[in-house]
């Protein structure tokens, strides 16, 4: 996929309100700072996660954020979509679907075993995007956190 740019330091002024969007639409209630504290050091290169552009990349439309782990379960390297966000005056024209599917082909051929992903289970519009795109809610699962 030509509009799949991973993301690099340059990118940061481009991320920073598609983050913003995002967050607020989800009403996470982060501001810039942790944004960006959070954004930097992938950015930069933390070898933990990364962050592709969908999108022109001069003008993204979207983002894609994926972290990264180890699963004995799953056999080795495993990966999680933190967030994915396309801009809502383009949604439905299959760029996020497009872009998941590159994704996942990429990660797929750089020996990643398994992509995770949370969604609200409430959201039954977003779980049809991602069984779409060959996701299976797991159910014998629940996600739970622990903030620090």
């Amino acid at each position: 996929m030509k509009s799949l740019h991973l993301a690099g330091p340059d990118d940061l002024a481009r991320l920073m309100p598609l983050v913003a969007a995002f967050h607020a639409e989800q009403g996470y209630g982060t501001d810039a700072q942790h944004v960006q504290a959070a954004l930097v050091p992938i950015l930069d290169g933390q070898p933990h996660g990364a962050i592709w552009l969908i999108g022109p990349r001069k003008s993204p439309v979207g983002y894609v954020v994926v972290s990264f782990g180890w699963s004995i379960e799953f056999g080795g390297l495993d990966a999680r979509v933190d967030e994915l966000y396309i801009r809502p005056a383009v949604r439905r024209r299959g760029m996020g679907g497009e872009a998941l599917h590159a994704l996942s082909n990429g990660l797929r051929d750089s020996g990643v075993a398994a992509l995770h992903l949370e969604i609200d289970r409430d959201d039954e519009r977003l779980q049809g995007f991602y069984r779409r795109a060959r996701f299976k809610p797991r159910e014998r699962s629940v996600a739970m956190t622990r903030v620090f």
